[in-house]
């Protein structure tokens, strides 16, 4: 099991490597990771925190971080869709908040029928033994599945208060 801190290294340096930057907004970029290492944690892979994964990797491999639509958000909307890659021109505009359009397809986390049907149903974390919630920024409407609320929405900048449980 890594560390967030061996996470972040190694999403630095890919960063570095492809020509990307990073969220200069510390609280932002660490909750993203943070969501980042729970879901390699628990799935295996890189799941985008900011997306529901179905748990079958093959399914999901669209929105593995770096997932597939990192370069379109970037060239129209200068941060992707969880705002852990931005550019230059986002960054001198002062991180704008305004939310940005989901580009991946509804129904590509439909469970298989080899899933739990309920569609509640809560997958351990298990380096906390804490239950995975979905949470919903009552600002914007931003959603993340972890244990416990971002500390600032990385879309609206709304803090960790302003976040509710979001039943399905």
């Amino acid at each position: 099991m890594r560390t967030v801190i061996e996470i972040e290294a190694e999403i630095r340096k890919l960063a570095d490597k492809e020509g990307y930057l990073l969220n200069p907004d510390r609280e932002i970029l660490e909750g993203i990771i943070e969501g980042i290492s729970a879901n390699e944690d628990k799935l295996g892979y890189w799941n985008c925190p900011c997306r529901r994964a179905s748990g079958d990797r093959a399914q999901d491999l669209d929105i593995i971080c770096p997932c597939r639509y990192r370069e379109p958000d970037l060239k129209e909307f200068g941060r992707c869709y969880c705002a852990l890659y931005v550019t230059q021109g986002y960054i001198n505009q002062g991180l704008p908040p305004d939310p940005i359009p989901e580009r991946r397809k509804p129904g590509k986390t439909k469970k298989t029928s080899s899933d739990d049907v309920d569609n509640k149903t809560e997958i351990p974390n298990v380096q906390k033994n804490e239950k995975i919630k979905t949470w919903r920024c009552q600002v914007c409407g931003y959603l993340c599945a972890r244990p416990e609320a971002p500390p600032v929405c990385p879309i609206c900048r709304a803090k960790k208060e302003r976040f509710e449980e979001y039943k399905i």
